[in-house]
């Protein structure tokens, strides 16, 4: 799985940090207890870096104020330690009242284990305030079981400078007109795209969207179900995949690469050594913080379509973060919850570039431009397929990375990566 990318998210973008309202919140009628019972729920999360973990202790603050009888046990756990820590509490059979989730398969497998509470009729009056992309990954069989609190997005980030340089006028968007490009760049002595091979997660990008492109959403759907990759869509999707990798047109050492390190692929593209890179909305700090960072030279377009294919390029490929209930949690667990996501607070940590909207109207808060660009996407988004490492079961997202870094790197066919899958997908 890619624990590493969600390493970077987090420190790059002090991701998934949820802000809460004021005191005037949602009026403490979560159960019916006497208001003098008193209750705690404990809330696992990972914002130990600041400023969200002085911002998650305020609202804790405020929602206690408002709430006398309602304490709230705040456990800031580092992101890789989270895992750990809660991978140990699950297998006993238990859960965190409140914790943090990505959704997909993880979910799923905390569902099936009776370890999360179906929350559908709890957010009935206030589910309807996300966009429809933000819910995706925590919907299952039309229940809702975690609310979302972040959300972005992968595409191509690249050097408008480069790109002219090349003769390239504006970004491709098709397939065919990709592969051009990338021809025209390596035609003017310019690498066309950094890629951290050594990391692999990055590399499972390509595959996945080729596969939401030619495939479908829906195929991609189905292969959780019936866990047959072998389709030939699927196949279809890594042998575009080794048309640009035949182009050769990734930077000299790339299969040792890193993602972040100082002469990675967020270094290699933030100091102008290359043209692009396939990434999440957390790329330009990454690029800054790794290299120089590419300032007004710096664009962002999405996934191209490709010919003849069944998905759209208006189909978006991301993640995010949210929260899960415990199954013996309180009532008043998905009351905080409520609290913390009402739109006024948490649009001004998005005002604060902390996170991207999952409430409707939020995208004109987005206040970096890079940002903005990514919000809209996602707002005006027809559809939202989770990381293929997230949305399947860890097995199988753990072989996607796998077997698609060992096509980039020329040791496996695009059949072969399909088949390698479904037996990966069928064993489980």
């Amino acid at each position: 799985m890619s624990l590493t990318r969600r390493g970077v998210v987090l420190l790059a973008a002090t991701a998934l940090v949820l802000a809460g309202c004021s005191s005037e919140g949602s009026g403490g009628e979560a159960s019916d207890k006497p208001a003098s019972e008193k209750v705690t729920v404990e809330w696992w999360n990972i914002f130990t870096a600041e400023p969200s973990k002085s911002i998650m202790a305020e609202r804790v603050k405020e929602y206690e104020a408002a709430h006398p009888n309602v304490t709230i046990k705040n456990v800031p756990i580092e992101n890789e330690a989270f895992k750990a820590k809660l991978a140990t509490v699950t297998q006993s059979g238990k859960a965190p009242d409140i914790f943090a989730t990505w959704g997909g398969g993880m979910l799923q497998q905390q569902i099936d284990a009776g370890l999360v509470k179906d929350i559908t009729a709890d957010t009935q009056s206030w589910v309807g305030n996300f966009t429809p992309a933000a819910l995706s990954a925590y919907q299952f069989d039309a229940k809702m079981y975690a609310v979302p609190n972040d959300i972005g997005m992968v595409g191509f980030w690249y050097n408008k400078a480069l790109f002219a340089k090349a003769g390239i006028a504006q970004p491709p968007a098709t397939w065919s007109e990709y592969l051009d490009d990338v021809k025209k760049l390596k035609a003017a002595g310019i690498t066309p795209i950094a890629l951290a091979g050594k990391e692999k997660w990055p590399g499972h990008y390509y595959w996945a969207y080729l596969a939401m492109r030619i495939a479908g959403l829906d195929a991609l759907k189905q292969a959780g179900v019936d866990h047959d990759f072998t389709k030939p869509d699927f196949v279809s999707a890594g042998e575009h995949l080794k048309q640009l990798v035949d182009l050769q047109p990734f930077q000299k050492g790339f299969l040792g690469a890193g993602y972040s390190t100082p002469d990675g692929q967020a270094a290699t593209v933030g100091n102008g050594k290359a043209a692009m890179e396939l990434m999440g909305q957390w790329a330009p700090s990454v690029e800054s913080d790794a290299g120089k960072g590419l300032g007004d030279d710096l664009g962002f377009f999405p996934f191209p379509s490709v010919e003849g294919g069944k998905g759209v390029a208006t189909e978006a490929f991301g993640g995010g973060g949210g929260y899960a209930v415990g199954a013996d949690a309180p009532a008043e667990a998905v009351d905080f919850l409520k609290y913390m996501l009402e739109m006024p607070q948490h649009t001004k940590a998005v005002e604060a570039g902390i996170i991207l909207p999952v409430l409707k109207g939020e995208e004109s808060a987005v206040k970096d431009p890079n940002l903005a660009v990514v919000a809209k996407a996602l707002v005006s988004a027809t559809g939202f397929q989770l990381y293929l490492d997230q949305a399947y079961p860890p097995a199988v997202g753990q072989e996607v990375n796998d077997s698609v870094a060992a096509l980039i790197a020329g040791s496996k066919s695009p059949d072969e990566v399909a088949k390698s899958i479904t037996e990966v997908a069928k064993s489980e």
